[in-house]
């Protein structure tokens, strides 16, 4: 069954990028917390596929701002991340789980447990983003932070293709 969350909206600088307005069955299979959170970014490219989802994930993620990461993750969200590059880690981000067209990558504070999704397909690839909130604190820590994390994931996306595109 497919959950809902905000309405799609194009972001503004970049009009290959939309939230989604619901989540596909095959991201809701992945959401083992279960979340409390979750939102769901697309980007649509006719070279998707030619990169792996642990690629996706690598060029979207560490090759963000290391700073902007820093204040957002370990700061802001306390999460506990590996600090040494790692094969097991992104950014920082332990590798739960990952398939063929997917990866799932998991870190926690003391009061929330995330997780990340990047899913490819045909022409398109995905940055779905999952919180559990494992606290009482953390919707209220969490609420104000994602409007932030809704106005800069696009952006992360919409790099990581253009990124990916020059690699070619």
């Amino acid at each position: 069954m497919n959950r809902s969350i905000d309405r799609p909206r194009l972001v503004s600088d970049s009009p290959t990028v939309l939230q989604q307005l619901t989540i596909p069955d095959a991201i809701s299979a992945l959401d083992v917390l279960p979340s409390d959170y979750i939102d769901l970014f697309v980007a649509t490219t006719p070279q998707a596929t030619d990169a792996s989802p642990e690629l996706w994930a690598r060029v979207a993620l560490e090759e963000a701002s290391a700073a902007g990461r820093f204040v957002a993750w370990r700061l802001l969200l306390g999460l506990r991340l590996e600090s040494e590059p790692s094969q097991d880690h992104v950014a920082g981000w332990k590798i739960a789980e990952r398939g063929e067209d997917w990866i799932r990558i998991e870190a926690s504070s003391w009061f929330m447990t995330a997780n990340i999704v990047f899913t490819v397909a045909e022409n398109e690839v995905s940055f779905t983003t999952l919180i559990r909130y494992d606290r009482a604190i953390a919707k209220a820590i969490w609420t104000p932070i994602s409007a932030i994390h809704r106005q800069l994931a696009p952006g992360v996306l919409y790099a990581a293709v253009r990124r990916i595109n020059r690699r070619r």
